[in-house]
């Protein structure tokens, strides 16, 4: 499943969320009573905001026996920060014409 930039920056808008996100970075798999036990949230509120994260496709949940374990899925967040280099880019060709535009205005304002 690849998510929308949309819903994946949406999911990133909260702070818990990214805190989930770094733990999950710094750890293969993690449950979610694992996720809440540094964090001043409940097992359940942690559920519930990677609830989202899987929504977003960043992260992916992994049945390990009886336990939910969970995985960061990178693939999202590198689709969603490419679709944000392309948009960059074509803002920074945008301005480069406004410059060139800008530069011959002044250059016939000066030879006038």
């Amino acid at each position: 499943m690849t998510a929308a930039p949309v819903e994946v920056f949406a999911a990133l808008g909260d702070p818990t969320r990214q805190h989930i996100l770094t733990v999950l970075g710094r750890q293969p798999t993690s449950s979610a009573a694992a996720i809440a036990a540094p964090l001043e949230v409940t097992r359940q509120a942690v559920e519930k905001h990677l609830r989202v994260l899987v929504g977003a496709g960043l992260v992916r949940s992994v049945h390990v026996g009886r336990r939910v374990h969970y995985v960061v899925r990178p693939d999202a967040l590198r689709q969603s920060a490419s679709w944000l280099a392309e948009v960059a880019a074509g803002w920074d060709r945008q301005l480069a014409n406004v410059k060139v535009a800008a530069e011959m205005a002044e250059r016939r304002a000066v030879d006038r």
